[in-house]
């Protein structure tokens, strides 16, 4: 048996099949003609470019639209002026176009990869996708070809990447395991949209499992059992027959009201990164966002985005939410974001330093361009706007006043805006727990960062191994801040949301319903899940469960009760 992460739900049974990646090695030299070089590279680019477009198209039609933009992206970072003017300038020096292209996409490769934030770490396995594609064609050498297989295949591979999946045999594909990746990567995330089994990070996977092996992959528990026994593979034979009724039966919460079982209605929202991301969470049957990640329209220019290009974007979310709440996280930059042309200082603890709000705030008139864009969005839909990283009772006001002053400048231009847009606060950090009464006198609404209020609170971050047992939401302290972040709120008359990874945890739904949150807002695929679990628990119910929840002693008491109660 081996162990790794539980990437995509579901149990596949099949026969293995270890794809070998291309031999993509070359002897770096000085070349002499710059012109010429700067042209082979150019040219595998366009090739590289026009067999992408082609997998995008594909995926489009055979997976979904959101997902191709996935393979879209890759056509826009491989042409990033930044990544081309590296590269050039690296053969202008004299290096040969496969050496320029290691060393620029390493470059930023690394830059990504050292950020916390797993939704920006994507962009790192992103780059490696197309290095690796570019690097083909400038070598003449065949990429890993995953469009026809055997029926009933177990692919493993050292990592699925985007432009794998994006032709992949859907249909003979029974599961996936690979080396590398987690749960957010993008190769997860096109796993659960062709809704194959995958269990990504089990070590040493394309050497310990050999072509033709048995294998099962269960994607639920994050477990592949190599040449099982006959008694195993019948226990599991079984388990995939009752997963897949229980998936089918989730439908029947598709088009549903979230309400607790006595009645209690509930807002299920989504966590969206892009505009491109809004047709995935409609799908899923998404009743609102709860989290726009504004950044990523920042993160993914080469220079400030105007504010006609972030009106459009937030106008595009607001519009086709259709009146349903779509709640804007201003620029949330610093810490682990960093955007080059913002030309930040490097900072001993940059988690604790110049960064979200406390920058936006000493960057005003670049503050007041995001927020001019967001009230001229307003007028389209509901679009509130929240405030990142706040630890004070200034910061909102200062916040609040730059939106009264961006409402004068609309109003004296003869622009729509939204006149009675709601200012809420995003609470992550321990210091706006403890002061969360009075917060909540200043701001509209209040939404829980669950993910960022976890490490502060337990002082451990995520990303470190050694550590990670602390990094657990059923922690007594994590579940006392969240309950007076959440009481504050309600009893000042606020909508209180979360935002964080925890509000699709169901082991902790039901002390959430105890609490009195009143918006869930998650990643797409599992909200259908989440509407089931809310459905389940009557507010009575969620009251006995929190009050002994609260009364334990360590993360393991409280889980293990969570756990009990979910049986």
């Amino acid at each position: 048996m081996y162990q790794g992460v539980n990437a995509s739900e579901g149990i596949g049974i099949g026969s293995v099949m270890v794809a070998v990646d291309p031999d993509l090695t070359f002897e770096p030299h000085e070349v002499s003609d710059v012109a010429a070089e700067k042209e082979r590279y150019q040219a595998a680019l366009a090739v590289f470019c026009e067999k992408t477009q082609a997998q995008a198209d594909h995926m489009k039609v055979a997976v979904g639209e959101n997902e191709a933009e996935i393979m879209a992206g890759h056509i826009i970072l491989a042409q990033d002026p930044g990544m081309t003017d590296a590269i050039n300038g690296a053969i202008d020096g004299g290096a040969c176009a496969e050496q320029a292209l290691v060393d620029a996409s390493t470059m930023f490769e690394n830059m990504f990869l050292s950020m916390d934030d797993e939704m920006f770490r994507l962009r790192a396995a992103d780059i490696a996708d197309i290095r690796t594609g570019i690097l083909a064609e400038l070598l003449g050498v065949e990429v890993v070809d995953l469009s026809v297989l055997p029926e009933n295949t177990v692919v493993v591979v050292h990592d699925l990447t985007p432009s794998m999946t994006a032709t992949i045999d859907k249909d003979h594909v029974a599961g996936i395991v690979t080396e590398t990746g987690g749960r957010t990567s993008h190769s997860a995330i096109i796993a659960r949209a062709l809704e194959i089994p995958a269990v990504l990070s089990v070590a040493n996977s394309c050497s310990a499992l050999r072509n033709g092996m048995t294998a099962i992959v269960d994607g639920s528990k994050g477990v592949v059992i190599a040449e099982p026994e006959a008694e195993v593979l019948s226990d599991y034979q079984a388990k995939a027959q009752t997963f897949a009724e229980e998936k089918a039966a989730l439908e029947a919460f598709r088009g549903q009201e979230t309400v607790t079982a006595d009645g209690i209605k509930k807002i299920l929202a989504c966590n969206i990164g892009s505009p491109n991301d809004v047709a995935n969470a409609l799908e899923h049957d998404a009743e609102a966002i709860g989290l726009f990640r504004s950044e990523f329209l920042f993160m993914d220019a080469a220079e400030l985005p105007s504010e006609e290009e972030q009106f459009q974007a937030y106008r595009k979310v607001a519009s086709a939410l259709k009146g349903a709440p779509v709640i804007i996280r201003t620029l949330d930059v610093g810490g682990d974001k960093e955007i080059p042309y913002l030309h930040m200082e490097k900072e001993e603890n940059p988690f604790m330093g110049f960064r979200a709000v406390r920058y936006c705030l000493e960057n005003a008139d670049q503050y007041k361009v995001q927020l001019r864009a967001l009230l001229r969005a307003g007028a389209f839909g509901d679009v509130k706007i929240m405030i990142p990283l706040v630890t004070c009772v200034e910061e909102v006001r200062a916040v609040k006043a730059l939106v009264e002053e961006c409402k004068a400048e609309l109003e004296a231009e003869g622009l729509k805006y939204d006149e009675n847009i709601e200012v809420g606060v995003m609470m992550e950090t321990p210091a706006a727990s403890l002061i969360a009464d009075k917060l909540a006198e200043e701001a509209d609404f209040f939404s829980i960062g669950t993910n960022d209020l976890i490490g502060y609170t337990m002082c451990a971050d995520r990303g470190n191994d050694h550590i990670s047992n602390l990094y657990q939401v059923y922690y007594p302290a994590v579940l006392r801040s969240i309950k007076n972040i959440i009481e504050s709120g309600v009893k000042a008359g606020i909508m209180v949301g979360m935002c964080g990874e925890a509000a699709a945890d169901p082991l902790l739904e039901p002390l959430l319903i105890s609490f009195g949150l009143e918006e869930f807002s998650m990643s797409a695929p599992s909200i259908l899940r989440a509407r089931k679990t809310i459905s389940q628990w009557s507010k009575a119910e969620c009251d006995e469960l929190a009050e002994k929840a609260l009364a334990c002693t360590t993360a393991a008491e409280v889980k293990a009760l969570l756990e009990a109660a979910a049986r």
